[in-house]
């Protein structure tokens, strides 16, 4: 039977139709396949945030602030004076101070002189005397140890008037100038720590089982081009139950509802950066992508070997 050009024609169309039809079919379960594995299974997230230690900055001391030796914003290292409060009153309790030990000690040393010179009288002076004179070198002994602590004290309070940064890092919040009165505890300013930097992953937990602690990550800032690198350092051990609150008789108080919706928890996953490159502010509170390299064959956390 001969064929025609007609027939071999549309045997050919038909043929690339399902091939091309087979072909698309391919790319969409292939495309659909890596898109549940890199939404679902992968480890990353774009939940993420850079972290810091903040330090609350306020005064172990009253008085009032004599001068700021900072501005909000600016960088500041460990050591730096931040503010100092009125010292004169603190240096006349220091002298006072320092008086009342002197008087102390000048008070001790004549009763031990009057208690050995009692002592080497021997039977002249009553046994009561001598009880008296031992009593009262100790009584100003004890005194003298107090006075001495009163002067510590004095100058521990007249070092606390120059306030310093404990940490590198930035001043922020800055809510304070000279003239104003400064109350023990009272918050003036916060120090961003910058050497305690770093990144919080918050991962769903279906994705938990393939990370582990010191597996290496990638981190995108928004805004940035530029990726960073850090090491997986702790994953949080806990998180909040949200379905439970707190009873007057100490049991549990569980909510009486269940969504079939059921989403995945996020669980905190720390990563230290490494070098951080020029240009760029590891501002506390920026957003990140955070991605966990994985060994290609290293199985999921629980499975079977």
């Amino acid at each position: 039977m001969a064929w025609d050009r007609t027939d071999v024609k549309k045997i050919l169309l038909a043929t690339v139709r399902v091939l091309v039809t087979a072909a698309v079919v391919a790319l969409a379960v292939v495309g659909s396949r890596w898109l549940w594995i890199h939404y679902n299974v992968e480890p990353w997230t774009r939940d993420g945030r850079v972290r810091a230690d903040v330090v609350e900055v306020s005064p172990d001391i009253n008085g009032l602030v004599t001068g700021v030796r900072v501005r909000d914003g600016q960088a500041v290292r460990k050591g730096q004076v931040l503010f100092i409060i009125d010292q004169s009153r603190y240096e006349l309790a220091e002298r006072q101070a320092e008086a009342a030990v002197a008087a102390d000690e000048a008070s001790l040393a004549q009763a031990r002189r009057d208690n050995r010179r009692n002592l080497a009288l021997g039977t002249l002076v009553t046994t009561e005397e001598l009880e008296e004179g031992q009593a009262k070198v100790e009584e100003l002994s004890a005194q003298l140890r107090g006075a001495l602590v009163e002067r510590d004290v004095a100058k521990l309070n007249l070092a606390r008037t120059i306030v310093r940064s404990t940490v590198n890092g930035f001043v922020t919040n800055l809510e304070l100038e000279p003239g104003d009165y400064a109350s023990v505890g009272h918050q003036f300013m916060a120090l961003v720590d910058t050497d305690s930097i770093y990144v919080d992953g918050y991962f769903e937990e279906t994705k938990l089982p393939w990370i582990r602690v010191g597996d290496r990550a990638n981190v995108h800032l928004m805004g940035v081009k530029a990726v960073l690198h850090g090491t997986v350092v702790a994953i949080a051990a806990g998180i909040d139950d949200r379905e439970r609150s707190a009873s007057s008789n100490d049991l549990a108080n569980v909510t009486p509802t269940f969504s079939w919706v059921r989403l995945a928890q996020r669980i905190p996953v720390r990563v230290k950066l490494d070098a951080t490159p020029d240009g760029i502010r590891l501002i506390a509170g920026r957003t990140a992508t955070v991605a966990i390299e994985v060994p290609r064959h290293r199985p999921p956390e629980g499975s079977r070997s």
